[in-house]
């Protein structure tokens, strides 16, 4: 059976593998993005890819991208929610209120609100899929971080509610919590984490290599294989879980 497969950021990172991996496995997908051009790069790479600019904090937005999503593929068999940002990376008490609003907005409410739109399309499916991408910053907490360690924990509390709610639709839902994954983004991050802090980039990345067990970043690609076995048959039994792929993280750097 030819997968029907809708991907939230899916114009680059975690989100293009998990595209490209699905493509590769002769399914049909759609990725939105609030990236035009970056998605329009992508549709030349891939034949037959959907595409549709998103912005995942307007409810406007995500009702027009799924109802395009729904059309272009003919239905919905997996959905991988894997929009999110990281927020500022500063103390609780000087936090900006407004900063808090939008990675509540990004990382949580669209999550949610993509999925509810969601869900009347996968009760059709033969075999329904929802994976949220969750991070280590929805098991640990993490200084600085506290908006984007917040949502990461209700993603995964959203998840289980999920898993509990549509298994008896023949609907699985599970969570993937990526540790430090390589790209662009662990650069920002790091790069932010030492401004706060004081110390240097070299610091700040060696810590964090201090704190897990296999000494490399995590491999997008690996990512992208998970949610493909997540995906499929094999994991017909597995719901509800949390599944890190962090190299062994025992607590946050």
């Amino acid at each position: 059976m030819e997968q029907r497969v809708l991907i939230t950021a899916g114009a680059s990172g975690i989100g293009r593998e998990i595209a490209r991996a699905f493509a590769s496995n002769g399914a049909k997908v759609f990725v939105c993005d609030i990236d035009a051009a970056a998605l329009d790069e992508f549709a030349e790479e891939i034949m037959g890819l959907g595409t549709n600019v998103c912005d995942i904090s307007k409810r406007e937005d995500m009702d027009q991208m799924i109802a395009a999503g729904i059309a272009a593929l003919g239905g919905l068999d997996v959905l991988v929610n894997n929009a999110g940002i990281a927020g500022p990376t500063t103390p609780v008490e000087e936090f900006n209120p407004d900063d808090w609003d939008n990675v509540v907005k990004i990382n949580l409410n669209g999550t949610f609100n993509v999925t509810r739109l969601a869900i009347p399309h996968l009760k059709k499916s033969q075999a329904g899929v929802i994976i949220n991408m969750s991070s280590v910053a929805g098991r640990f907490g993490y200084a600085n971080r506290s908006a984007y360690s917040a949502t990461k924990w209700g993603i995964v509390g959203f998840t289980k509610t999920l898993s509990i709610e549509l298994g008896k639709f023949g609907i699985r839902a599970n969570a993937i919590l990526p540790g430090s994954v390589e790209g662009d983004r662990i650069q920002r991050v790091f790069e932010n984490r030492a401004k706060a802090s004081g110390k240097s980039l070299e610091q700040i990345k060696k810590e964090a290599m201090t704190v897990q067990s296999i000494k490399r970043f995590v491999d997008p690609r690996d990512i992208a294989a998970l949610v493909i076995f997540l995906a499929s048959d094999a994991a017909k039994s597995i719901s509800g879980q949390m599944l890190p792929i962090d190299n062994d993280m025992q607590q946050a750097s």
